[in-house]
């Protein structure tokens, strides 16, 4: 068993779902404005692909302003809310979590970064005047691709990577393929029984993209799984930016760090608001193992493009193990 300092670190909680659990451990904690966030970003992506970043710069006013208009569009009648176009993928979604049979406790709204299509999109739902939402939007993203883009420059630093931008560029290019989703969990009735089983929000899956940044407000319910399988609670905490590693970087580090699968359960009592900046590469941008990470050591994957591999997700259910399809298969 494992302790680690609480100065780095917080404490994790099981639920039902983890039988048997008798460890302690902790999150990673990364403090953006300390001299070795380079290095435990690193060692955090080694062991969890997972952590928890605080002095981010994000503002404060960015995120409360955003939240509100989240929970106003929420909190409009489902007529209203189909109106942005229905899972094409883009627009709102209720239960149904893609085209290939996900069903989860949630209703979401999935966008791109790119202002003129979300105007379009939301624009019926406004009357014409989406102005409030789209503000609080863009002043949101802007800042949460920034933090991002910080995070994965100290990650290449402390992966001694050359160019430091090396990740970051594919963010911040004209053509990033970066997408933003908000997810809403209401109260489930089912659950609001003292013996009432775990019903799940949103199903175990990995985020295909580089990096995911996700903020929620403070309701519980979302979890990860530890290498060896065990599930378990991450505390929410509304303050902080929690970031995974997707499919791409793990391909882009030759495995070396892998992409967290992770859940939401569902809340009988408190709804939950969480969102998501999804960091994608552009569509023709070619993914396979960094050389200077290789030393010595053969290619685990195939290289594709994010196009490939998007195709590959949508033709996918949720707990699949996309990557299977770009493996290398060692030679007998």
């Amino acid at each position: 068993m494992v302790l680690l300092s609480k100065t780095t670190t917080e404490q994790y909680s099981c639920t039902r779902n983890c039988k048997g659990t008798t460890f302690a451990s902790g999150i990673p904690i990364i403090d953006l404005s300390k001299p070795d966030a380079k290095n435990l970003i690193v060692k955090a992506c080694d062991e969890f692909g997972f952590f928890k970043v605080i002095n981010h710069g994000v503002p404060v006013e960015a995120i409360s302003k955003l939240e509100s208009e989240a929970i106003k569009f929420f909190s409009f009648p489902l007529s209203e809310k189909e109106k942005t176009g229905t899972r094409n993928p883009f627009g709102y979604g209720n239960k149904r979590i893609g085209q290939n049979g996900d069903m989860g406790w949630v209703e979401y709204l999935l966008l791109t970064t790119n202002r003129d299509y979300n105007s379009l999109r939301l624009s019926p739902v406004y009357g014409q005047n989406p102005e409030n939402f789209l503000i609080a939007l863009n002043d949101y993203l802007t800042a949460v691709r920034n933090m991002s883009c910080e995070i994965l420059d100290l990650m290449a630093e402390g992966l001694k990577i050359q160019p430091k931008n090396l990740f970051s560029k594919l963010l911040m290019d004209k053509q990033s393929d970066s997408v933003f989703r908000l997810n809403h969990y209401p109260p489930c009735p089912e659950l609001q029984a003292s013996n009432a089983e775990d019903k799940i929000g949103f199903g175990e899956h990995t985020d295909p993209q580089i990096i995911s940044v996700l903020r929620s407000n403070n309701t519980s319910g979302f979890q990860i799984s530890l290498r060896d399988g065990k599930w378990i609670s991450v505390p929410p905490d509304h303050s902080s930016f929690f970031i995974n590693v997707g499919d791409s970087l793990q391909v882009m580090t030759n495995g070396r760090f892998r992409s967290v699968k992770h859940r939401v359960l569902a809340n009988g009592f408190k709804s939950r608001l969480s969102m998501i900046f999804f960091g994608g590469p552009p569509l023709s941008e070619k993914i396979a193992p960094l050389p200077s990470l290789m030393k010595g050591k053969e290619s685990l994957y195939k290289e594709f493009t994010w196009f490939e591999y998007k195709k590959t997700v949508y033709a996918s259910r949720l707990a699949d193990n996309r990557l299977v399809h770009f493996e290398r298969i060692a030679a007998s």
